[in-house]
């Protein structure tokens, strides 16, 4: 849950961020600390409820995996309830805040690179974008539509029978995010790549990529001033 909800906040940055919406904004700080303290409080509010006898935690799949119990039948925890409540919650709402921010946010950088259809350093930038993003939504839904599918299909069809290797397969893709994200968010992200504090925690004091880090800065300057002539409010 907290994956989910990172990945909305995240969204929810840059798109304050490159679309202008609130001036001068900088997720650093105060934001930041905000940010991720957001994303847990969220997260824990969602998971708590099966501590509290609404619905509960089981062993799922082959039995090495734990999460709510969406497929027991009859039982006094409301299982279908909560089952619809995380799908709604966790999976709806953090999904449409992706889809809208970054297709507002695609939407921007394209109308940036249109003004300035001579700069090559503009339309890489415009390139590079699009290609994060649609790596970025792609990689959520494989990661998290066929597990939010299956449950929602388990608890809807009460009384179907299925194997329980094929309720561990969506169970797997969904934790797998935690491999996936880093690479999709970090290391296909070259202003992220070039942050020296990031890059420094990483590489104990050494910023390997320092040779990146103009090229990025001059791409983000000349997307964000054409951005913010567009789309800022008068």
């Amino acid at each position: 849950m907290v994956s989910l909800w990172s990945q909305a906040v995240i969204a929810f940055e840059r798109y304050l961020l490159i679309c202008k919406l609130v001036g001068n904004f900088a997720f650093w700080g105060p934001q930041a600390v905000a940010g991720c303290a957001l994303t847990w409080v969220v997260a824990l509010s969602a998971a708590c409820p099966p501590l509290l006898s609404w619905s509960r935690y089981i062993p799922e799949g082959l039995q090495c995996l734990c999460g709510p119990d969406w497929y027991t039948i009859g039982n006094k925890y409301n299982n279908e309830s909560y089952v619809i409540f995380l799908f709604c919650f966790c999976f709806t709402v953090p999904f449409t805040t992706i889809v809208f921010c970054y297709s507002q946010l695609l939407f921007t950088l394209k109308s940036a690179a249109k003004a300035q259809e001579q700069s090559a350093s503009t339309q890489k930038a415009e390139r590079e974008v699009t290609k994060m993003v649609v790596v970025m939504v792609l990689g959520f839904l494989v990661c998290w539509l066929p597990y939010a599918s299956f449950a929602l299909w388990a608890v809807l069809n009460r009384g179907n029978s299925f194997h329980l290797r094929l309720a561990t397969i969506p169970s797997c893709f969904s934790k797998a995010s935690t491999v996936y994200n880093p690479i999709i968010y970090i290391f296909m992200n070259k202003q992220f790549r070039s942050c020296s504090c990031m890059a420094k925690l990483i590489f104990c004091g050494k910023n390997p990529f320092d040779e990146d880090e103009d090229e990025s800065s001059s791409q983000t300057a000349q997307v964000s001033s054409v951005s913010a002539s567009q789309v800022s409010p008068s």
